[in-house]
């Protein structure tokens, strides 16, 4: 049994006082069960219908050939109820031998009626000692073995009525094909329903574990790429041993670039060669353990703090008087995709192009905008390098924004610049970076 084994009556998680012990507070996570609603139901149909019995028995008292049995037959029912209303509560306390107990109780009511009711009052359309309370036993195999057991069950208490009525009269076939295939029917929709359910749980995994190799993929960008290419870039210029030195970085590179891509993009064949990132510039050097401080942290964080250390040759930085807050790590995420995208101006732009930043502070959403007097973007472009496994566009900004419920939104004109802007609502945000934190915390 693991810390984080979940309930599944309440659906809350049972490891707690561990999560407490490592000073979090526990989640209550909420099982998914469509199963769960249909027990209930059926416990509170075997009550009701136990109650129904009872009242149709007390009406009928003195009209039975033998009170005294039928009363013996309803104070078991009644006592049996009673130990055991609670085993229709779940699918794990309803066992097979239970469920074969209870039928045994009705189709035992069901025999037992003949022999302590008169004959005339059977052929009268009389009911049963336990009437209709039996649907319940009959709807309990249903939800627990599907429609297969609900046949199997259907049939026993169809014969019982038979033999009890002795002969097969239209009010008796009536409520025993009902009974036949209201089981059956439930029994289908409830096999149907768990395949929709395990499928449902199935896709969530994937998603889960997509969007944790997503971000590992996305720290491999802005990290390990990044040096590799600029170990690349510095030995080519310093030629002698360093160049060989580059060049083994170079491959290296290509190689990490398509193990991360092949997971997360399809691949549309052998990358084209080694990137041509470059590492960051001074101002993005400050920048850096500035927001990697914020991602720590817990309250609000100034986005405007994060940002201006960007600020410098080449990049010109424009913000509003007043603060810019948003949880620190959304503002951390968000400092981390304006440097890719500043990397992406220095890549494709050159290093003689000119960026400005500029952050917006709006009502529900903070908006940041990365702009550059560059060549621009070819039409397809951006969709061609996450084929080739360039994750810049893909995950170190798209997919952080996405994250935090944003979006990234590229304008260019060819010849004329790129405009990137970056949204992140503010009450996503808060959602998103709280999950993000604590991902972090559990890798």
């Amino acid at each position: 049994m693991t810390d984080t084994d979940t309930d599944t009556d309440t659906g809350t998680v049972r490891g707690a006082p561990a999560a407490r012990r490592r000073g979090e507070r526990p989640a209550k996570v909420l099982r998914m069960s469509v199963e769960l609603p249909l027990w209930r139901a059926l416990t509170g149909y075997r009550i009701l219908t136990l109650l129904y019995a009872l009242f149709l028995f007390a009406l009928a008292y003195r009209r039975y050939d033998h009170p005294l049995g039928a009363a013996a037959y309803m104070g078991a029912l009644t006592l049996w109820m009673a130990l055991t209303w609670r085993r229709t509560v779940s699918a794990e306390r309803c066992t097979r031998q239970f469920l074969a107990a209870d039928l045994a109780f009705a189709v035992g009511g069901i025999l037992l009626t003949p022999l302590v009711d008169s004959h005339a009052r059977i052929m009268g359309g009389g009911p049963t000692l336990p009437s209709i309370w039996t649907a319940g036993a009959v709807l309990g195999f249903a939800i627990k073995g599907g429609w297969r057991w609900a046949a199997v069950a259907s049939s026993f208490v169809a014969v019982a009525n038979l033999v009890e009525r002795q002969e097969p009269a239209r009010d008796t076939v009536h409520n025993v094909v009902l009974v036949w295939v209201a089981s059956v029917g439930i029994g289908y929709v409830v096999e149907v329903a768990r395949s929709s359910e395990r499928t449902l749980a199935r896709a969530l995994q994937i998603e889960a574990a997509t969007r944790e190799r997503e971000r590992l993929a996305r720290d491999i960008h802005d990290s390990v790429l990044q040096v590799l290419a600029m170990v690349q870039r510095r030995g080519n210029e310093i030629g002698g041993e360093a160049a060989d030195l580059g060049r083994m970085a170079g491959e290296q590179e290509v190689a990490l670039r398509t193990l991360v891509a092949g997971g997360l993009l399809p691949h549309a064949g052998p990358p084209g060669g080694a990137a041509t990132a470059v590492p960051h510039q001074a101002g993005e050097d400050e920048a850096l353990p500035v927001a990697a401080a914020a991602a720590s942290g817990s309250g609000p964080c100034d986005v405007r703090a994060l940002l201006a250390p960007f600020a410098g040759r080449g990049v010109t930085f424009s913000e509003p008087g007043a603060p810019v807050e948003l949880p620190a790590a959304a503002a951390a995420e968000l400092a981390a995709a304006v440097s890719a995208a500043l990397d992406n101006v220095r890549v494709h732009a050159g290093e003689g192009a000119q960026a400005w930043i500029l952050v917006e502070d709006e009502p529900e959403a903070v908006l940041v905008t990365v702009r550059d007097d560059g060549p621009g973007i070819a039409e397809g472009r951006l969709a061609d390098a996450e084929r080739e496994g360039r994750l810049g566009v893909a995950l170190s900004i798209r997919g952080r924004l996405r994250e935090l419920g944003g979006s990234a939104r590229w304008v260019s004109v060819p010849g004329q610049g790129t405009e990137v802007e970056l949204t992140v609502p503010k009450k996503g945000a808060s959602v998103a970076s709280e999950g993000t934190r604590r991902g972090r915390a559990g890798a």
